[in-house]
């Protein structure tokens, strides 16, 4: 078995500043979900036992067809829709938010794959933003990946990059295999927003500081994700070694398993 030390690819300075700029972003993604919990006065943990029975168990299929529906409307709206800047789309999702929990849970139903719509969409428009032909249906499914990710309410710690190192393949029906894969996850992250949106007396505040805090979180992480993949194909870099940077600066090397 060889003792030799592992080479690494030596990074330039100024590839290194954006792998610290992207960290930082990464890490402060984390704020406005934690502002969203001390405004409804609860743990995540506390919220999708808030949920009535029958929501909870419908809520893998409700995440699905939510997913499916975005997935296709998305695309469809790029033909008729300019991309927005990262700030109204924040904007339309919070007034959608306050609309969705001033009904309670009826409302906030209704609202659920619209919102995951308009999120889907953000997504696209940063990939369009650093490049990417989000016609491709790789990329496409790269949009989807980032939903990947630990939502805003969960991820306290800066440290959930899974989302980040999945390879995406294409072949058969991949999408709704992707699709299959990420709603559990977003099953759990959307039921926390639901739970949220259907807190008495301040549903409508709640539902805008949460469609807020979605928002804004979504969009930072597929800046990342997408910023990764840019510095990679624009440098001459390889994503692994871009990654594992990135790694070191969001995690103390001690943390960092191997």
């Amino acid at each position: 078995m060889s003792t030799e030390p592992v080479e690494y690819e030596e990074i330039s300075p100024e590839l290194s500043e954006e792998l610290d700029r992207l960290a930082k972003r990464f890490r402060m993604a984390d704020g406005v979900g934690m502002q969203v919990l001390s405004l409804i006065g609860g743990q995540t943990e506390d919220l999708l036992g808030r949920l009535p029975m029958s929501v909870r168990q419908g809520l893998d299929r409700a995440t699905r067809r939510a997913l499916e529906s975005a997935f296709d409307a998305a695309q469809f709206s790029r033909g008729r829709l300019k991309d927005r800047p990262d700030w109204l789309n924040t904007v339309a999702t919070t007034a959608m938010g306050a609309m969705g929990g001033a009904g309670g849970m009826p409302t906030a139903l209704a609202e659920l794959p619209v919102t995951t719509t308009v999120l889907l969409r953000a997504i696209q428009g940063i990939a369009s933003d650093l490049g990417f032909d989000v016609t491709e249906p790789v990329v496409r499914a790269q949009c989807l990946q980032v939903f990947a990710a630990a939502g805003p309410l969960s991820r306290d710690d800066g440290t959930d990059m899974a989302f980040l190192t999945a390879r995406i393949t294409l072949s058969g029906p991949a999408v709704h295999g992707l699709i299959a894969k990420i709603a559990p996850r977003m099953a759990t992250v959307l039921g926390q927003k639901l739970a949220a949106q259907a807190v008495p007396v301040i549903g409508a505040a709640a539902g805008a500081a949460t469609n807020y805090a979605f928002t804004s979180y979504y969009q930072e992480m597929a800046r990342v994700y997408f910023g990764l993949r840019a510095l990679a194909r624009d440098s001459g870099v390889e994503v692994d070694t871009l990654l594992r940077e990135f790694r070191m600066r969001v995690q103390p090397p001690r943390e960092i398993m191997l």
